[in-house]
């Protein structure tokens, strides 16, 4: 069960478990992935098939790949209307507040007359990588799937795997929600080596997005260059800062939502009050009792969560920052003046309400979010991770003329003489 501390030396101690269960042993895994991502390329439907009957479902076969759309609005029309209700909302949701990332081309004049700027064009190909069997979430198809409708992508292709030949009714309902081009029924590395490199079957893509097993994220590894990718998924894990205007409760719902997505999870808690840290663990043990996923919980609660003592939100804030948790809930009094202190967050969620779930599935803004401290460096996937920036230059004979020189001057300060002749043969 979760623990309460409050000594630097077991704090610290904790930050180094935080930093361990982001290393992961691919071992062997490597090598296997390799070869399967040779063997697509080198053969691939026919090893599409293969490695599908080898993983998923014995029965496959290469022709019935595709889903049809017929089968995709059969799944939404399948769907009661509560549900249906609830998937439309969330698309609309989630693609208005993708709308406002939307980029335009621009381009400026400056003061010597040259007119500079930047080109945003859409990836034309994407393809998104949705998990099956028991990691069946059609929140993650339209989380993917809908920023790349907003930038403008020609073609979305989606692909998931169908163990013994069956996928998910919902994650089908999404797709046609999202307005998704095709939809294949294979998984794993071999999925994504087919979306890399294109099989007869499979349109070769340019970006490669979406969360998966340790086969699917060394196998992006291994196509990265070929294509673009997205960050390579981790552990989740949420940190809140809380003061002593929280409700226990909320706070101990929150805690365990994290806690029950896999056993190394992380669920961390900076509180300013000790005995408001005790009511929250006490909460905590009270939803605990009705869990589903007990064994999953025990895991995730006593080995990579704590409850936190410090002495005020400021220091609450500081470990957070170097946590760089993937989803940060400012449980705290008036939130916002603290925002500007936050450097190292994926998503913040501020107030006694904003339930980081809210942002699961509802809010808006996209779940797909740094984890494992990467939110130091890395962004919530968006719009931007399906358009391509190009630069625009333009100068008229005088603005090249005003910089002749100084072009010339730098070039052969680094001994690229051709390169001084290009600008200097513009003067004569």
């Amino acid at each position: 069960m979760i623990e309460i501390i409050k000594n630097k030396k077991d704090i610290e101690e904790f930050f180094v478990t935080l930093k361990k269960r982001g290393q992961v042993n691919s071992g062997d895994f490597s090598n296997i992935v390799k070869g399967i991502v040779s063997d697509v390329e080198e053969n691939g439907d026919e090893a599409l098939e293969k490695y599908t009957k080898k993983f998923d479902n014995p029965d496959f076969k290469i022709e019935d790949i595709e889903i049809k759309k017929e089968q995709l609005k059969k799944a939404f029309d399948n769907l009661d209307e509560n549900t249906k209700k609830v998937l439309l909302r969330a698309k609309e949701r989630i693609y208005s507040y993708h709308m406002h990332q939307k980029r335009e081309t621009w381009m400026y004049e400056d003061s010597i007359g040259a007119k500079l700027g930047m080109k945003v064009t859409p990836i034309e190909k994407v393809g998104v990588y949705v998990p099956g069997g028991k990691a069946a979430y059609p929140s993650s198809v339209l989380m993917n799937i809908l920023p790349a409708k907003v930038a403008g992508c020609k073609t979305i292709n989606m692909v998931t795997p169908a163990p013994k030949g069956i996928i998910n009714n919902l994650v089908l309902a999404a797709a046609y929600v999202a307005e998704v081009d095709h939809v294949y029924q294979v998984g794993g590395a071999q999925a994504i080596a087919a979306l890399a490199f294109g099989t007869k079957s499979i349109e070769k893509v340019d970006k490669i997005v979406g969360p998966g097993n340790i086969f699917v994220a060394l196998a992006k590894r291994e196509v990265y260059g070929l294509v673009g990718i997205d960050s390579i998924a981790g552990p989740s894990e949420i940190c809140v800062v809380a003061d002593e205007t929280c409700n226990p409760k909320y706070v101990a719902a929150d805690l365990l939502a994290q806690a029950e997505h896999d056993e190394i999870a992380s669920s961390t808690l900076f509180i300013t009050s000790e005995a408001k840290a005790n009511e929250v663990k006490k909460e905590l043990i009270n939803y605990y009792n009705i869990a589903e996923r007990k064994a999953i919980l025990d895991k995730s609660l006593t080995n990579c969560s704590k409850i936190i003592v410090v002495d005020d939100i400021k220091s609450a804030i500081d470990y957070a920052n170097r946590v760089a948790p993937e989803h940060l809930e400012l449980a705290v009094n008036d939130p916002e003046k603290y925002v500007d202190l936050i450097n190292n967050a994926g998503a913040i969620f501020m107030g006694h309400y904003s339930a980081e779930s809210f942002g699961d599935y509802m809010s808006g803004p996209n779940h797909v979010l740094p984890t494992v401290a990467t939110a130091r460096f890395f962004s919530p996937l968006g719009v931007d991770d399906f358009v391509k920036k190009t630069s625009l230059q333009m100068l008229s004979k005088e603005a090249a003329l005003s910089l002749v020189d100084d072009v010339d001057s730098f070039a052969m300060l680094e001994g690229l003489t051709m390169h001084a002749l290009a600008a200097r043969v513009r003067k004569e």
